[in-house]
């Protein structure tokens, strides 16, 4: 005989009125208000985590916005000082040009207005003569005084016998000088001619021991008595050197 199933649920017309009376009163005492089961504790936990960590990001973004405007008022507040009546101005700036550069500045400014050549070019021109003439032991000045006779600051001047560039050089008198810079077409560019035309001055002062007749010489007028070109240099020259000697005073600071 097979033995019956135990019943799967119990009925409650087959439970004793004492234990019914007493589940009756444990299930009301779960269900009661305010009473906190496992599940409603986790989801509030979860609720005040969220709430804290966006609490946190905003007092965060609160701080960096704090951070960006507060110099930008600092800055206002102190430009509304300055601008206020009796604010003293800050002390200025003292700059003092070193005497190279007061001179190199205005020779450029002359040789830009006497010769009607832009103060860029010109400067560029001031520059590389002083350079090439530290390079061969050449005055700067007598360089650029050279310049302004044979081409008037011209880059591209050539002439009828072949002279070529700021300083007028025919090349076929000096190819061993232009090996190193690329041949004949390099006079044309500055830097190339003044470095030569540096190189061939102090050649010939080196020979005669004479700045004039070695001028003479580089014009291709040596055998002139009345040394004209030679004379028409040193008298640019000059003006260059009354330059020179201005520039070279003491100089009192000026305010920037």
């Amino acid at each position: 005989m097979i033995p019956t199933a135990a019943p799967q649920h119990l009925d409650s017309e087959s439970l004793p009125p004492s234990v019914l009376k007493e589940l009756l009163a444990a299930s009301k005492w779960r269900e009661a208000p305010g009473r906190t089961t496992i599940s409603n504790v986790t989801t509030l936990a979860s609720r005040a985590f969220v709430f804290t960590r966006a609490t946190l990001a905003l007092i965060g973004f609160a701080a960096v916005a704090a951070f960006l405007v507060l110099p930008n008022a600092s800055q206002d507040d102190a430009v509304a000082d300055s601008a206020a009546p009796g604010a003293t101005s800050p002390m200025p700036v003292l700059a003092v040009e070193s005497p190279l550069a007061l001179e190199q500045r205005a020779v450029t400014e002359y040789i830009a207005k006497r010769y009607r050549v832009s103060d860029q070019a010109v400067a560029a021109y001031v520059s590389l003569a002083y350079s090439a003439g530290a390079q061969h032991s050449v005055d700067p000045l007598l360089i650029l005084a050279v310049m302004a006779i044979e081409s008037r600051y011209n880059p591209v001047a050539e002439s009828s016998m072949g002279a070529r560039g700021l300083m007028q050089v025919i090349p076929k008198y000096h190819l061993e000088k232009l090996l190193d810079h690329g041949g004949e077409p390099a006079l044309l560019e500055p830097a190339v001619n003044i470095v030569v035309g540096a190189q061939i001055l102090r050649e010939y002062q080196r020979r005669v021991r004479d700045t004039e007749t070695a001028l003479q010489m580089y014009a291709g007028a040596l055998d002139d008595a009345s040394t004209q070109y030679a004379a028409k240099v040193l008298l640019e020259k000059a003006r260059l050197d009354a330059l020179r000697v201005k520039a070279r005073k003491p100089q009192t600071a000026q305010a920037v």
